[in-house]
């Protein structure tokens, strides 16, 4: 990761994205023309129609429906950027679809612009310190931190939108009560991938910055970094408050019930080099490196998790052990990915693209750099 960030090229918004050659970067061209194929040929060949995929993803779940808006996809497409510059492309970069737990990512550089702000003094402060309706009320709820939250530890006991925390995600083993009168874990001590969770995350942050995220994400994040505007951040249909007279929808960390983050390839790019580039777009400071660096650091409860970004510490990824030790990616429904990897200055985002598939593609490419 440059400390620099002249080294990268920034686009402008509304332009072309300037390209360039695997050559120029004395890249195996042979070898990475090669992956390149293989990843057209490794697209998701699952529905297109996304609100029957997420209903037979989560059939295991009980009570699940879907209460926000949902949208048929498009093809799979993908864009590898190399020092900033596009070296492949394939597919529709323009098409806007959505991203699921992708957009948890989004919602931990947007708790970052709460913490540069000092609307969180520190990140181990209990939330109940700022949010003071109830949702953090009682002998668990009241010791859960921001930091819980942000690397999913909290095992925060209640229901949100309708949502049950027990509900989401069960253990397939063990019978539901079992599960719901389970003995709670002390926050911070272990993982738990829980979309009710990130969504009282979602909520928390708007109770602190008194104003819809979505627009928060505009105008500190996307807008500085010239992305377009097609992007849209959904809640659910009941997800609804008042925030100062008011009516505002509090939006939702992925699409596990509809909503999240409806986003095109290209915008996701432009992100993934925000993060990569530690923050800095063209040297302008847009979310600090001491949060980027908060973010990508592994977490007690799973040295693979951070701040809502999937890391590879000591090569032990399950899911995508092919990246170095530093990489590290944010993951969605689908086969979506924004992978970073500093120590050759790439990002890859991948859309609808063959789980089964994505480790080998990304070793393939990562081959390529070393020769």
């Amino acid at each position: 990761m440059l400390n620099g960030q002249t080294d990268y090229y920034y686009p402008l918004k509304n332009s072309e994205w300037e390209t360039k050659s695997p050559n120029d970067f004395n890249i195996e061209s042979k070898e990475f023309y090669r992956a390149i194929e293989i990843a057209k040929e490794s697209a998701n060949r699952d529905t297109k129609d996304l609100r029957q995929a997420i209903l037979k993803g989560f059939e295991s779940e009980p009570y699940h429906q879907i209460i926000g808006p949902t949208k048929k996809r498009g093809e799979s497409a993908g864009v590898i950027l190399k020092n900033g510059y596009i070296i492949s492309k394939w597919g529709d970069l323009e098409r806007v679809d959505m991203t699921f737990s992708v957009t948890k990512s989004y919602l931990s550089t947007v708790a970052g612009i709460a913490f540069d702000k000092g609307l969180i003094n520190a990140v181990s402060e209990p939330v109940k310190d700022y949010v003071w309706n109830g949702k953090f009320n009682g002998k668990h709820n009241s010791k859960i931190t921001w930091e819980h939250l942000l690397n999913q530890s909290s095992d925060w006991s209640g229901e949100l939108w309708g949502g049950l925390d027990w509900a989401d995600r069960p253990p397939r083993q063990g019978g539901l009560d079992e599960w719901k009168f389970r003995t709670l874990n002390e926050p911070g001590t272990k993982f738990e991938y829980n979309d009710v969770r990130v969504n009282l995350l979602a909520y928390s942050l708007l109770e602190i910055f008194r104003e819809p995220l979505p627009k928060i994400l505009k105008n500190h994040i996307m807008d500085p970094i010239g992305a377009s505007t097609t992007w849209r951040w959904y809640g659910y249909e009941n997800s609804w408050i008042n925030i100062d007279g008011v009516k505002v929808q509090s939006v939702s960390g992925g699409g596990h019930s509809g909503g999240g983050l409806f986003i095109n390839t290209l915008d996701q790019a432009r992100f993934g080099l925000l993060i990569l580039s530690n923050g800095y777009w063209d040297n302008k400071p847009i979310v600090s490196d001491k949060w980027i660096k908060k973010a990508i650091s592994p977490s007690q409860p799973n040295e693979n998790y951070g701040y809502m970004w999937w890391l590879n510490q000591n090569k032990s990824n399950p899911h995508l052990s092919s990246i170095s030790s530093n990489a590290f990616y944010a993951s969605g429904f689908g086969g979506n990915y924004i992978i970073i990897e500093p120590d050759y200055d790439l990002v890859i985002v991948l859309r609808w693209f063959d789980n089964n598939k994505t480790n080998e593609f990304v070793k393939m490419i990562i081959e390529t750099m070393k020769n």
